[in-house]
Formats: C-alpha cells, sequence, structure tokens
C-alpha cells in the first residue's frame, strides 16, 4: 500500500499516537509536580544558589566531587559538571551547582576536596540569592504563558475558524508539554536558557502547523491528502535541517547553555513532527472531507 493511500485510510488512528504521548507527558507532569512543586527540575539560576568554576590542570572525578560534597553538607542537592576544552575533549575543570550553602564554606570544601588552593585565577563563584532565583522563574513562565497566549490570538484572527486554529494552538501545548515531561525523564535541570529553548520551541512549532494549516485549509487545488503530502515535504525538510543544526551544536560545543539549548530544541522538533503530521493533519483532514460533506459534523463520524 502506497504511503499516501496509508495515510488516507488510517489518519485517524495516527491522530492517537501524540494524544497518548500528551497523556502520558501530562501525567509525568503532574507527578513531578506533586513531588517537588515544581513542572520541572531547575537550576540554580531559577531556583537560587552558587555556581562556582573550578579550573585544573589534573584530572578531577566529577562524581567523585559530587559525593563528597553532599555528604559534606548533608545530603545538599549537588550538580557538578565536568569542564572540557573545545576540539580536544581535554578537561580543564569542573562546575559545581549547589543550594543553600555559604560561598565560603564551599570554597573550603573544595579546597579539601581537590587538594588546590583556590584563587581569583583557578576560581569563579555566581551567586543567585533565593528569592531573586524564584522571582525570575516566575517572570519566565509569566513570559512563556503570555506568548502562548498572543500566539494564540494571531492564529485564530490568521484563520478565524474554530477547529483549525484551535487545532494549531493545542499541538504547539502539546509540544511544549510532551517536550517537558522528556527533559523531566532525562534529568536535565532547566536553567533561564531552557526557558528561552521552549520559547523559541513555541515558535519552530507554529511555523510547521500555519504551513500545513495554511495549504490544507486555504488552498483548494488537488485532492486533500496531496495538500497534506506537500505541506510534509516542505515542513519535513524545514524540521530535519534544523535538527542537524542544533545535533551539531550539542556535539561540538562545550558550553553548557548551548547544549541545554540545542537538547530542548532537538527533543522538541521530533515531538512536533509526530504532532504536526499525526494530530494537526489528521484532523484537518477530517475536517476537510467534513465540509465537502464526505461527513458529518459529528463525534461518531470521526470514531467510524
Amino acid at each position: 500500500m502506497k504511503t499516501k493511500e496509508f495515510y488516507e485510510k488510517h489518519y485517524k488512528v495516527l491522530i492517537l499516537i501524540p494524544l497518548v504521548l500528551l497523556v502520558l507527558a501530562l501525567s509525568l507532569i503532574a507527578y513531578q509536580y506533586s513531588k517537588t512543586g515544581d513542572i520541572f527540575k531547575k537550576d540554580v539560576t531559577l531556583k537560587g544558589g552558587i555556581s562556582a568554576t573550578v579550573y585544573s590542570e589534573k584530572e578531577i572525578n566529577a562524581d567523585e566531587v559530587k559525593d563528597f560534597l553532599s555528604k559534606k553538607f548533608n545530603n545538599a542537592d549537588v550538580v557538578v559538571r565536568r569542564l572540557s576544552e573545545f576540539g580536544t575533549k581535554k578537561q580543564v575543570g569542573i562546575n559545581v551547582e549547589i543550594s543553600d550553602v555559604e560561598q565560603d564554606k564551599l570554597k573550603a570544601a573544595l579546597e579539601e576536596e581537590l587538594n588546590i588552593k583556590l584563587v581569583e585565577e583557578n576560581y569563579f563563584t555566581e551567586e543567585t540569592g533565593s528569592s531573586l532565583g524564584e522571582n525570575f522563574y516566575r517572570q519566565v513562565i509569566i513570559a512563556l504563558l503570555f506568548a502562548f497566549l498572543l500566539m494564540a490570538i494571531v492564529v485564530f484572527i490568521a484563520f478565524r475558524t474554530l477547529v483549525p486554529s484551535g487545532t494549531v494552538v493545542f499541538v504547539a501545548f502539546s509540544d511544549i508539554a510532551i517536550t517537558v515531561a522528556i527533559i523531566n525523564l532525562i534529568g536535565v535541570r532547566l536553567s533561564s536558557a531552557g526557558i528561552a529553548a521552549l520559547l523559541l520551541l513555541i515558535g519552530y512549532s507554529i511555523d510547521t502547523d500555519i504551513l500545513l494549516t495554511t495549504r490544507v485549509v486555504k488552498r483548494r487545488e488537488g485532492r486533500i491528502v496531496d495538500r497534506v503530502f506537500s505541506s510534509i515535504k516542505t515542513g519535513l525538510t524545514m524540521s530535519i535541517t534544523s535538527i542537524v543544526a542544533v545535533l551539531v551544536a550539542y556535539f561540538v560545543s562545550t558550553s553548557f547553555v548551548i547544549k541545554q539549548i540545542s537538547l530542548i530544541i532537538m527533543v522538541g522538533l521530533v515531538v512536533d513532527i509526530i504532532a504536526t503530521y499525526c494530530l494537526n493533519a489528521g484532523v484537518l483532514m477530517w475536517y476537510e472531507k467534513r465540509k465537502e460533506g464526505a461527513l458529518s459534523w459529528t463525534l461518531k463520524s470521526f470514531l467510524d
């Protein structure tokens, strides 16, 4: 069976795939919230704490440093990352993130564990107060919600029909929710840069969905499935190009910020491909067939 024939016959079943993923994602996010009071794991830039960078020519075992600091400060929440030299992957130091610890005590503990005298040349710290981190966290969440709201308004103005517009917005929400759930599963702690990546992801999601909706709803030439597949070819080219770009950035860069942004966008783009071309495309095919009189506008017509 050809791809178009398969898609035209089974598009209603394909709609269920992203819906199931969304239900699972919301369940995981709800579990995360019930355990921590937050929908995702936050780093020190969002919850407050100290970020300390130690530069050293000798090899440092990041896991041993993490275990030592955790025991030293009564099972404190500690993250230790290895810093590498660009191109060679040679270790040049470590980055430590820890909350509820004074800078002087952290410095003394690191000197004890690493047996290194820490001075301005090889030691750098950045502290974010807990109230400042929480305030910034609230602000970026508000910014995320406003971006989503304004995007929804623009979409409804552009298409002026409930089903296509509502589906675009719903798919964008699904992309964000499923991406956040996956990020939680793999243990990533979101920073302020991670929130920026989620904002970028809204734009990527809307881009492919508007392309699909415009070609299927506003253009009338050819069969519905032909218009869908025309959009899929263009949209997949855009998405795969972006995935390759952020994949290269993730593996080549030694910057934690760039790696996190690249990872979130890469996961989000893969999720968007599934949501856009299973959920949005399927709903649009059903909607257009109903308009042409091939189906009645009832839930039974969708289930049949």
